[in-house]
C-alpha cells in the first residue's frame, strides 16, 4: 500500500463528506489550510511545490484528527488552541470568548479616543482573553491597563496572554457590576455579554459552544448597558471616555443609556460591514 502525499492529505481532508452549505466552502477551504498547517508546518499554497512528498505517517495523523474534530462541530479557534486579533496571538479555548475582527473596531476606537493622553490609565471590562485591553497596552506601552474577567476559566487565558504577549496589564478576577477600587481612569472599554434570550435561542451551533457567561446579556440583551455607564462615569477622569463594542440592533438604545448617564458628545463607530458597532462618549470636562 503506497504511502499518502501531502497533496492527497488535504484533498481527502477537503472532499470528506460534511454539512456546509455551499455559499461556506471558502471559509472551510480557509479552516481546513489552517489546521493542515497547524499538522505539516506547511500553508495550502506550497502544496504545488511540495504536494508530492510523502506525509509523516505522525502528522498525517494529527491533521486527521483534527479534521475530525472539526468536521464534529467543534469552533476551528478552540481546536488550534490560538487565534489572532489586531496582529497579536491569543490562546483560546473551551470557556472563553474567540476574539473576532468586528471587536478590533472598539480597539481602533479606543486608540483615538486615547490620542493626546500621555500616561492613560484603562479598565477592561469583561475582559475575556484580554484581547481588547492588550491590544491597548501594546499600542500604548505607557498605559496603566486593568483588565477585569469574572470567569476563572477566561480568567486563566487571560493571565497566559499577558505573558504570551509581554505587555504591562493587571489582570484583576471580579464582576464589572460591582466595580472595584482603581485609581481615575482615563478610559474605559468593554465588549460585555449582549446577546437577547430570544437570540440565544437561536445562535448558530458553533457559537453556543462558547461560554453562555460571555454571550447572555439577560433577557433583552441590555443588562451591562444599563448600569455599567453610571457606575463607572463617576470612576472617569473628567475629559474621561468610554466605549462599548455593541450588537447590530443596540447602537441607539447604548446611546440613549450612556447619555443619560451623563456622558456627552456619544457617537456611534460603523465596522466594515457599515453596521453600528461601537458607541462612545466622554465625561465632561
Amino acid at each position: 500500500m503506497s504511502q499518502t502525499t501531502l497533496r492527497q492529505a488535504y484533498e481527502a481532508a477537503y472532499g470528506r463528506p460534511h454539512s456546509k452549505k455551499a455559499q461556506e466552502e471558502d471559509s472551510r477551504a480557509f479552516d481546513l489550510s489552517c489546521l493542515f498547517q497547524r499538522a505539516f508546518g506547511i500553508s495550502r499554497y506550497q502544496l504545488p511545490l511540495v504536494g508530492e512528498q510523502l506525509a509523516d505517517l505522525e502528522k498525517l495523523s494529527l491533521f486527521q484528527n483534527l479534521c475530525a474534530r472539526y468536521e464534529a462541530g467543534e469552533p476551528l479557534q478552540y481546536i488550534l488552541g490560538e487565534w489572532e486579533f489586531f496582529g497579536l496571538p491569543f490562546y483560546v479555548g473551551p470557556g472563553v470568548l474567540i476574539p473576532r475582527p468586528d471587536t478590533e473596531i472598539l480597539v481602533e476606537k479606543a486608540l483615538e479616543l486615547l490620542a493626546g493622553t500621555q500616561t492613560p490609565r484603562i479598565a477592561d471590562l469583561c475582559a475575556g482573553t484580554g484581547c481588547v485591553g492588550i491590544s491597548l497596552a501594546a499600542h500604548r506601552p505607557q498605559a496603566q491597563v486593568y483588565a477585569l474577567e469574572l470567569s476563572p476559566l477566561a480568567f486563566s487565558y487571560l493571565e497566559r496572554n499577558i505573558q504570551r504577549n509581554q505587555v504591562s496589564v493587571t489582570p484583576l478576577l471580579g464582576d464589572a457590576l460591582i466595580p472595584l477600587e482603581l485609581p481615575p481612569l482615563d478610559l474605559v472599554v468593554s465588549n460585555p455579554p449582549y446577546i437577547s434570550k430570544e437570540e440565544m435561542e437561536q445562535l448558530d451551533p458553533l457559537v453556543k459552544q462558547e461560554p453562555e457567561l460571555a454571550l447572555y446579556g439577560g433577557e433583552d440583551g441590555y443588562r451591562f448597558y444599563q448600569r455599567l455607564p453610571s457606575l463607572y462615569f463617576p470612576m472617569l477622569k473628567p475629559g474621561g471616555a468610554m466605549a462599548f463594542e455593541v450588537g447590530y440592533r443596540q447602537a441607539n438604545h447604548v446611546k440613549a443609556f450612556m447619555e443619560a448617564a451623563g456622558f456627552q458628545r456619544v457617537g456611534i463607530q460603523k465596522d466594515l460591514a457599515g453596521i453600528d458597532r461601537v458607541v462612545f462618549g466622554s465625561k465632561p470636562e
